[in-house]
């Protein structure tokens, strides 16, 4: 691969850490049992579905504006690293949470995604810059990949001084603290070659009012997307089935906690769901070129479908390593897949306007699964029924993508 595709795939491996550590993981669980303990824990779980929800609504409305500037000359590096400095500001932050300031902890939570998703708005978008459309699939599904290895090296590294914390002479609470401060380290260390060496190939020319210009080009593109079938039922498609698969992803630790699994099993279940999902997220590419993308993407909605029945009827720590094994299987060439695929539908030149537009549909989706999970979980006082009620989204994601025209490959105009 080219310098600027390693780099690009590097910073998977590097915002992963943040993925694996604050999204998924430690940060849930020091929230469930120390920022919240006083909270039942369907209540706390509830909580941490809102905070990601509103997140994903500030995201989902910046979104398009945030990629059309972007779109001019000069312009995405440079909004790439100021969402980056977001992320990595909040997250540091995070080690200055206490005990009982829930809303303080959730607050400086969600600016922390907002950095985060921000910023991956625009890593997303330099995919059209750094590799040709042929390559696209191996290059999208290499980075969720790596990402992978990258976020379970630095959560083990972040584990090994949680459990050894005694040994070290610290307490669990600055342990797990600690863990937040080296997830910024990590991320901003490997973000490093992404800043130096991969540059904005295509873009449009500046305008004089980028404001009134965004804004009329926003509403002209979703016109125009939604003229071109293929990719106007794609993302209606993807709107329902990724909202699920982030759902599961953000809140899988929150819900084993709830199940009674104790976090030293959690912990391992999900360091060996990396290494699974690293050879899987390449598997998946090459399906992808055997029996084409949509169908394999299709596959994942179904795997993901089986997951929720089969997670309804969970009770016992081997059934939680089986459904792990199974989000493993699914989780990167899902989201892989349906980034590349997306790019193959749009024009280089406008590659932030258009994933503007993806991100907006990716991020809106964000809202609906936490909101639905949480709902159902205050209303039943069991997140067995909030897990269950996804399933409606994994349905109506893949009948839409079942109708999505075989002439996909065509470019927007």
């Amino acid at each position: 691969m080219s310098k600027q595709e390693r780099s690009w795939i590097i910073y998977d491996w590097a915002c992963s850490a943040y993925t694996m550590t604050i999204l998924t993981l430690i940060f849930p669980v020091f929230f469930k049992t120390y920022i919240a303990k006083d909270l039942a824990g369907y209540e706390s779980t509830a909580y941490l579905s809102y905070a990601n929800s509103f997140a994903a609504l500030i995201i989902a409305i910046l979104a398009p504006f945030l990629g059309m500037i972007a779109d001019f000359k000069g312009n995405k590096k440079k909004f790439f690293s100021f969402f980056l400095a977001i992320g990595l500001f909040f997250t540091l932050s995070l080690s200055f949470v206490s005990q009982g300031k829930i809303f303080f902890s959730l607050f400086i939570f969600v600016l922390s995604i907002i950095g985060y998703a921000g910023a991956n708005v625009f890593y997303d978008s330099f995919l059209t810059d750094i590799t040709p459309t042929k390559k696209m699939d191996k290059v999208s599904t290499h980075g969720f990949a790596w990402g992978y290895i990258g976020g379970v090296l630095l959560f083990i590294i972040s584990y090994l001084i949680i459990y050894f914390r005694t040994s070290l002479g610290i307490s669990l609470t600055i342990a797990t603290k600690l863990s937040f401060i080296l997830t910024a380290i990590w991320w901003l260390i490997f973000s490093i070659p992404i800043l130096k060496n991969v540059k904005q190939n295509h873009y449009i020319e500046p305008v004089k009012n980028p404001f009134s210009y965004t804004w009329k080009k926003t509403l002209s593109i979703l016109k125009t997307i939604k003229k071109n079938k293929p990719a106007f039922m794609f993302l209606l498609a993807y709107f329902f089935y990724i909202d699920g698969v982030s759902t599961i992803i953000k809140l899988s630790s929150s819900y084993g906690l709830d199940l009674g699994i104790d976090q030293n099993t959690l912990m391992i279940i999900f360091i060996m769901t990396q290494f699974v999902a690293f050879p899987c997220a390449i598997l998946f590419a090459k399906l992808a070129k055997i029996f084409s993308p949509k169908k394999i993407i299709l596959l994942g909605i179904g795997i993901y479908t089986s997951i929720s029945i089969f997670a309804f009827f969970m009770s016992t720590p081997l059934h939680f390593w089986i459904m792990a094994m199974m989000v493993a299987f699914a989780q990167g060439g899902i989201q892989a897949l349906s980034r590349s695929y997306f790019g193959k539908l749009i024009p280089k030149e406008n590659s932030s306007e258009f994933f503007g537009i993806y991100n907006i549909f990716g991020r809106f989706a964000t809202i609906m699964g936490p909101l639905l999970l949480g709902g159902l979980t205050t209303l039943t006082g069991n997140s067995k029924y909030g897990v269950l009620s996804l399933i409606v989204l994994f349905a109506i994601g893949g009948i839409l993508l079942i109708r999505v025209p075989e002439e996909e490959n065509r470019s927007v105009k």
